[in-house]
């Protein structure tokens, strides 16, 4: 299939982007979401702003019509993790994220608790700022797309509604998870901006091309003079 086809089955490709808000202040947050009120993007939640204001900013956010996926990847023994997601599930969030490796039975517990809910659980396979040095130095003797699809057949199976992982990584899971299993896909860069931290990257319609359900987008939008024409641009 064509990209051309691809994108014309698509009414609004913006709903397929999660801006992450990875700033510093509630006042930042709140202006980036007035910038991007009414594009149909997601806005997600990561560590850095969940740090700063917890989930009061989540009723906000809803109330401008955004869908919001909570990125606080949670690891921990099963336990812990079911009485969180117990927590966060009635935050107002339309999906969480776990850390694949916490193990099947953490996997099946979070989705248990999250489908109960309503809301969407999926697994963090491997971080995209990891290589394969910087994956074995850990112990992990697989290849980091090995490594991807192995956490993410045992997400599969635990009931996790689909995985994180790089959009590189996104035809080959495509591939084996079949066509309903969420692929949310980080390292996502227009053509021509800078890596930064990142190590395996895409630019969107590639990402798309590839396999991908919703496209992690940060600093290219975030840090834009205007983030709402940088949303736009990401699609030029």
């Amino acid at each position: 299939m064509g990209m051309d086809k691809d994108l014309a089955g698509t009414p609004n490709l913006n709903e397929k982007v999660m801006v992450a808000l990875d700033v510093d202040s509630r006042t930042r947050a709140l202006a980036l979401a007035e910038a991007l009120q009414g594009s149909g993007c997601w806005l997600k939640i990561g560590l850095e702003l969940y740090a700063l204001t917890g989930l009061d900013l989540v009723a906000t956010f809803k109330n401008m019509g955004f869908s919001l996926f909570l990125d606080l990847k949670l690891h921990d023994i099963p336990t812990t993790v079911e009485r969180t997601l117990k927590v966060l599930s009635t935050s107002g969030v339309d999906m969480v994220n776990i850390h694949c490796t916490g193990g099947y039975t953490m996997m099946a517990r979070a989705a248990e608790v999250c489908h109960q809910a309503g809301i969407k659980v999926v697994g963090v396979t491997v971080l995209t700022s990891l290589g394969p040095e910087e994956l074995q130095a850990t112990g992990v003797q697989a290849s980091p797309l090995e490594q991807v699809v192995n956490l993410a057949r045992l997400a599969k199976k635990a009931g996790l509604d689909g995985v994180v992982a790089s959009a590189r990584e996104a035809a080959v899971l495509r591939e084996q998870l079949g066509p309903d299993f969420i692929l949310v896909t980080p390292g996502i860069r227009p053509p021509g901006s800078a890596q930064n931290d990142q190590v395996r990257v895409l630019t969107p319609r590639e990402a798309l091309q590839a396999g991908s359900s919703y496209l992690v987008v940060g600093r290219p939008v975030t840090r834009a003079a205007d983030p709402r024409q940088a949303l736009a641009a990401l699609w030029e």
